[in-house]
């Protein structure tokens, strides 16, 4: 299943999609080598694509790794990321993990690529 309106969402190339429990895994994983972000996007939020726009305007070579969740099609993914992380939940919302561990989490306007880079070093 592609997002919950049966089409991909046009990323940049370095993002990854995640839609599932083991994806999360995966980045969970992924942290303890290097931190990672998890982007917590709705496909039906006006500010929400504003900060995915912000984010992919912003994305270049020296970006940390984008994990990006369509979170109403993938809600157990996102729950679960609450749960796990103890962070509450918010959308749109991104997550740096850093250890299996949130380090840093930012949402709505608070979003920007500045601040992800400083906290994901």
């Amino acid at each position: 299943m592609f997002g919950l309106f049966g089409n991909q969402p046009k990323l940049p190339e370095s993002w990854k999609q995640m839609e599932s429990i083991q994806e999360l895994e995966v980045a969970d994983q992924t942290s303890y080598n290097k931190p990672v972000v998890l982007f917590k996007h709705s496909t039906s939020c006006s500010i929400s694509s504003m900060a995915k726009s912000r984010l992919e305007g912003d994305t270049d070579v020296n970006s940390p790794e984008i994990y990006y969740l369509d979170l109403l099609a993938y809600r157990d993914v996102s729950n679960t990321i609450a749960d796990k992380y103890g962070v509450r939940h918010e959308s749109p919302q991104v997550i740096v993990l850093s250890n299996g561990q949130a380090t840093y989490h930012a949402s709505h306007g608070r979003i920007n690529m500045n601040d992800l880079k400083a906290n994901a070093h």
